[in-house]
């Protein structure tokens, strides 16, 4: 049989080198550093995003809470606020003359515009078009 033998510790490729080892931890850091960077855009940018859909929630609750039914709409402005949003609804003419002679039309088209304001500044400005009912004539 072949004898038992220890491999010699005296070859220069029996192991890393000290300059192996620090090479390959330099590039570990630089790999975590990369990693970490990136995962604290994400965090940033999953915090913008569930702002956004915070405010835009509101604005939809505006909507729906502070615009009355297309009958009780009127012209003006009202605003409240709601979990510190603040909300502002205008109601103005939509522009142009909507009135046609000899017509008995009983609603005619209001621009309504909606602003919310978060507690943290950002705002978001939503316009729409209802139809009013049209104000008798006199």
């Amino acid at each position: 049989m072949f004898p038992a033998t220890s491999p010699s510790t005296e070859r220069r490729d029996a192991g890393f080198t000290i300059i192996e080892v620090l090479v390959a931890l330099a590039l570990v850091a630089v790999v975590i550093v990369a990693i970490g960077s990136v995962m604290g855009t994400n965090v940033r940018g999953v915090r913008s995003l569930e702002r956004h859909v915070a405010l835009m929630q509101a604005t939809r609750t505006a909507m729906a809470a502070a615009i009355p039914p297309r009958d009780q709409l009127r012209q003006g402005t009202s605003s409240g606020q709601a979990d510190g949003y603040g909300w502002t609804v205008d109601v103005t003419p939509l522009g142009g003359d909507w009135t046609v002679p000899d017509s008995d039309v009983a609603w005619i088209p209001e621009l309504v515009r909606v602003r919310v304001r978060s507690p943290s500044g950002a705002t978001s400005d939503v316009r729409t078009v209802r139809l009013m009912k049209k104000v008798a004539s006199q």
